[in-house]
């Protein structure tokens, strides 16, 4: 049983929000659910990412490096696969916080983009092969 279950996000205008989640999470495999005020996407196995109106209108957007949010990280399995969701990003509205790129503080072999939403909520799409690979 996964550690987590769900991760719920909410945002200024759902429409939007969905407009720019979407492309991505249907690229990564997930299925989408439409509610009355919500929009879900999971897949089997994996925790289930719920967009939600915000309650208090104007109250974002969420700025980076204050305490919340910080990042989500997708772990893909190759650099091409980095650069196809960062392009998926750019055509659904994100802004390149950092284009694909190897991460040589962390490892020799990490590469990755990180991505920003209207609201200020970052993703991070990354490839971290074993030494070995």
């Amino acid at each position: 049983m996964p550690v987590f279950d769900h991760l719920g996000l909410s945002v200024a205008d759902l429409p939007r929000g969905i407009a720019q989640f979407d492309p991505i999470l249907q690229a990564l495999g997930f299925e989408r659910t439409d509610a009355d005020d919500s929009v879900a996407w999971w897949q089997e196995g994996d925790v289930e990412l719920i967009l939600y109106p915000a309650r208090e209108p104007d109250s974002g957007p969420h700025q980076h490096g204050r305490v919340g949010w910080q990042h989500l990280a997708f772990a893909v399995d190759s650099r091409e696969e980095v650069d196809r969701l960062h392009a998926i990003a750019m055509e659904a509205g994100w802004s390149a916080v950092r284009d694909p790129k190897i991460y040589e503080r962390f490892s020799p072999r990490y590469y990755a983009s990180f991505v920003e939403e209207d609201n200020g909520i970052r993703l991070e799409f990354m490839y971290n092969p074993p030494r070995d690979a």
